[in-house]
């Protein structure tokens, strides 16, 4: 198998991103937040504090009015408390909510991606988030997680401690003056702390960055196909792709005659099955619908292959089984009495007796697929 050495081509940076495969950190989310909130609280921390104090003292002093003891006052006191609470701490959230947005668009531009919002059953297989939980990833993740809160528990560590004694000896003394010392704590914690999620965030991205390039690397066959189809009119490349399913169709027809019998919807469907005792079960050799399904019957009465008429069985075979590939084990049954049918009442001779045609490439190749 060849290695992925190379670098991803634009043509498949742009299929995956359609797809909504980018370098993302959270860890870039997390620090503009942090640094958003802080310079808010920054700026205007001294008036929010002061519009808290106005809303706590106003309802204190209407909450000790004996007319909001009857009737929905006390509600409305209530209603008006959390929405002067709410209107204060608005540009906190919308700090928060533009510095997240702009942290996701400065990361992975600003695009929808319709792919990426399809729903995926191989999502929710227990197995797969079993793989990436205990896989490579799953353990850089956890020791991410592990260093970081390190680092910030360290940073917080190394920030409060010269601080204790002070505050400690505040004790008795007039709330501004705890107020200030502890707001210069708070500030001196939140500017030490932003800086150690901006260096993580920063370590963060480039492992990022470089696993998703490792996840789009490619081999030098695709890179000289992806060159090839980028550098095609659109015109050639069509008609590449008809030449191409022509010759596949032509080899599919040709292997008609070394089939033991022809699975068919009188109209629509064609599915011929060959079983030659060296595979566990009957494999499909040519199938097809419409014109290619004339052609495949066609071919089966030149060459003396029976057809039997079964058209569940020739939908069913046609949609689930796949060309080269063994049928299912839910199917042996009804193609073994097909094919029981086919050698009682035509007298078939086994494919032991038969000649045999010549192995080519294709034929050894598809006796390598694993059993379904």
């Amino acid at each position: 198998m060849s290695e992925r050495t190379e670098r991803a081509t634009p043509r498949r940076r742009e299929e995956a991103r359609s797809r909504g495969r980018v370098p993302k950190s959270p860890e870039v989310n997390s620090a503009a937040v942090l640094i958003a909130v802080s310079a808010v609280l920054a700026l205007f921390g001294p008036k929010l504090l002061a519009s808290y104090e106005s809303i706590v003292q106003e309802g204190l002093t209407n909450a000790g009015d004996p007319k909001l003891v009857r009737g929905d006052g006390l509600a409305s006191l209530v209603g008006w408390g959390l929405r002067s609470f709410a209107v204060t701490a608005a540009p906190i959230g919308l700090a928060a909510l533009v510095a997240g947005v702009a942290a996701n668009v400065a990361q992975v531009r600003l695009r929808i991606t319709p792919l990426a919002l399809v729903p995926s059953l191989s999502k929710l297989n227990p197995l797969a988030g079993l793989k990436r939980l205990f896989g490579r990833d799953g353990i850089v993740e956890t020791v991410k997680a592990a260093v970081k809160t390190t680092t910030v528990g360290l940073v917080a560590f190394l920030v409060i401690k010269p601080r204790v004694s002070g505050l400690s000896g505040l004790v008795g003394a007039p709330p501004s003056e705890v107020l200030g010392e502890i707001g210069g704590a708070v500030r001196a914690l939140t500017m030490w702390a932003g800086g150690a999620f901006v260096l993580i965030a920063v370590v963060d991205y480039t492992w990022q960055r470089y696993r998703h390039e490792r996840s789009l690397r490619m081999t030098k066959t695709e890179v000289k196909q992806d060159a090839k189809q980028t550098d095609l009119p659109a015109e050639v490349k069509r008609t590449l792709r008809r030449r191409q399913a022509e010759l596949a169709r032509r080899r599919m027809i040709a292997d008609v005659p070394t089939a033991d019998v022809v699975v068919v919807n009188p109209t629509h469907y064609a599915v011929a099955l060959r079983y030659d005792g060296t595979r566990p079960a009957p494999e499909v050799v040519a199938k097809g619908r419409g014109v290619v399904a004339a052609a495949i019957r066609r071919t089966a009465e030149e060459a003396r292959v029976p057809i039997v008429h079964n058209a569940p069985l020739a939908r069913t075979l046609y949609g689930q089984v796949e060309l080269g590939r063994m049928i299912p084990e839910e199917l042996f049954t009804a193609v073994a009495e097909v094919l029981a049918f086919v050698y009682r009442t035509a007298g078939r001779r086994t494919l032991k007796q038969r000649p045999r045609r010549p192995t080519t490439r294709r034929n050894a190749a598809r006796g390598s697929s694993p059993r379904r």
